[in-house]
């Protein structure tokens, strides 16, 4: 999420720091989901600090019934740098979503989204990724 491995080393271990800050003090984090929001907080301070992406416009395309098929070709390292080069709350939203570990409900507690701003990160990511989809792997000619 910050682009720079020593950067998310240093947030990783600032947030287990004070976990166990907090444990040693008889405040445990209050749920399962703490650690991950705390360490998403930080990488955002942490890239807001930094240098910051150009913004471009953005070109959409609804979702093709092809996108399994074309995601398929696509190697692991291409997903996740189109996904890592999103900007964030849309970022956070589609790891989670594509993880397909998470309900909607645990996605907006993590993130601390509304169902609506969730709703518009996902569709609006989905359709910005079968753009740039298109582009990389053509849907195949019936």
């Amino acid at each position: 999420m910050t682009g720079d491995a020593a950067k998310a080393q240093e947030v990783f271990q600032d947030t287990l720091r004070e976990a166990a800050f907090h444990s040693a003090n008889q405040d445990p984090p209050p749920d399962r989901y703490w650690f991950f929001r705390q360490a998403r907080w930080r990488c955002l301070d942490v890239t807001a600090k930094g240098v910051q992406p150009e913004v471009l416009e953005s070109n959409l395309a609804d979702v093709s019934e092809h996108a399994p098929e074309q995601i398929a070709q696509l190697d692991l390292e291409q997903l996740a740098i189109w996904i890592s080069a999103a900007p964030d709350p849309q970022r956070s939203a589609l790891a989670l979503f594509y993880l397909d570990e998470f309900s909607y409900r645990e996605i907006m507690s993590m993130l601390e989204l509304k169902l609506g701003e969730l709703a518009h990160a996902i569709a609006f990511g989905r359709r910005e990724f079968q753009a740039w989809l298109n582009a990389a792997v053509p849907a195949p000619v019936q």
